[in-house]
């Protein structure tokens, strides 16, 4: 068997250099579009005392080591949204970091332990505005890459298309015949047992140790995400509260919260927030998703107790998370998002 030869070898580094100079161009011209919209950029810690309390994303832990030999554990975060959420507690009310954030348990053709995340608060905004800068991007990004289509496995969108507005309970229903919202009580309470017989229903397989939000993932991976965002991108909304760990209810239905996050050619780019700022509710949130956590994983996350304190004074916002190479990838047509990073990870290629 012939060795792959590494990112490094002048003739791979040829072939990949187009898209990385799209990708630097892709890079100007977002910064550009915030800097026209008054935004400030910034530089948020990566070493952090938590690196989120989400229960399926994993941090690379470390420590650090005082003058007197004492040790500190601390975590390379996997977003910048605590540092940016108390620089809104500051005072900063249009504010966006672009930069590398880390996430562990993720190698693969659309995961990277290593990537560029851009993040962007308002203060005083709804999260709908969050929706039409999302179609600004896709169009910008498609402009400076000079792409017409955006493609991936055989699916394509037009980036400049306006994104179809879609609920999780309509996707639900379009796509695998199933009630969700039927399985979910205004006070967040689930019907795991009302959920799983509408999932053997409809033809899905079940484990006897699945929870709700465990047969909530599997329609979502199996039979929701691969229709999202064919033809045009997909703004997926109003997801139900218990998924939605960081975004405050909605005023229409509390059995859903204001979250949603944006799918092109199958693949999610972005997830934003009508961001919660009840101090309370979100240490609630944050205790049970590391219970969650601890059974699945066996490992728990400290909670950001400075975060909570800011969480108090944080005026209303909205927020969102966007993966650029991942924009960058379907941009410039790239079938693996090493293949628009810089200097890709060690190992990073499985």
């Amino acid at each position: 068997m012939v060795e792959a030869s590494p990112w490094w070898a002048p003739h791979v580094h040829a072939d990949r250099r187009p898209r990385l100079m799209a990708r630097n161009r892709i890079a100007a011209a977002i910064r550009e579009w915030f800097a026209a919209r008054d935004f400030i950029e910034v530089g948020t810690a990566a070493l952090q005392v938590s690196p989120g309390n989400e229960t399926h994303l994993s941090a690379f832990a470390t420590q650090a080591v005082g003058p007197d030999g004492s040790r500190q554990p601390l975590y390379l975060h996997t977003s910048p949204e605590f540092a940016c959420k108390k620089l809104l507690a500051a005072g900063e009310t249009r504010i966006f970091s672009f930069g590398p954030v880390y996430r562990n348990r993720e190698r693969g053709p659309l995961h990277h332990p290593e990537f560029t995340m851009i993040e962007w608060y308002l203060a005083g905004e709804t999260y709908d505005r969050l929706m039409e800068d999302c179609a600004a991007m896709l169009a910008l990004a498609a402009e400076r890459a000079g792409a017409a289509r955006f493609a991936f496995r055989g699916r394509e969108a037009d980036p400049f298309a306006a994104p179809e507005r879609l609920t999780v309970a309509e996707a639900f229903q379009r796509h695998a015949g199933i009630d969700l919202l039927a399985t979910v009580s205004p006070d967040g309470a689930t019907d795991r047992d009302g959920l799983h017989a509408q999932l053997v229903a409809a033809g899905l397989r079940t484990a006897p140790d699945d929870g709700w939000t465990d047969l909530f993932s599997r329609v979502m991976v199996e039979r929701v995400e691969p229709e999202l965002g064919q033809g045009r991108a997909t703004v997926l909304c109003e997801y139900p509260i218990g998924e939605a760990a960081l975004a405050r209810p909605s005023p229409a239905d509390a059995r859903v919260a204001e979250r949603f996050e944006l799918y092109c050619c199958g693949v999610e780019l972005a997830n934003a927030f009508g961001e919660l700022t009840d101090p309370v509710e979100q240490r609630a949130r944050f205790a049970a998703d590391m219970d969650e956590k601890e059974r699945i994983y066996g490992e728990r996350y400290p909670i950001d107790e400075d975060f909570l304190k800011a969480l108090a004074i944080m005026p209303q916002a909205s927020g969102i998370a966007l993966g650029f190479d991942r924009l960058v990838m379907l941009a410039t047509g790239a079938h693996r998002i090493d293949d628009v990073i810089w200097t890709p990870v060690a190992g990073a290629d499985s």
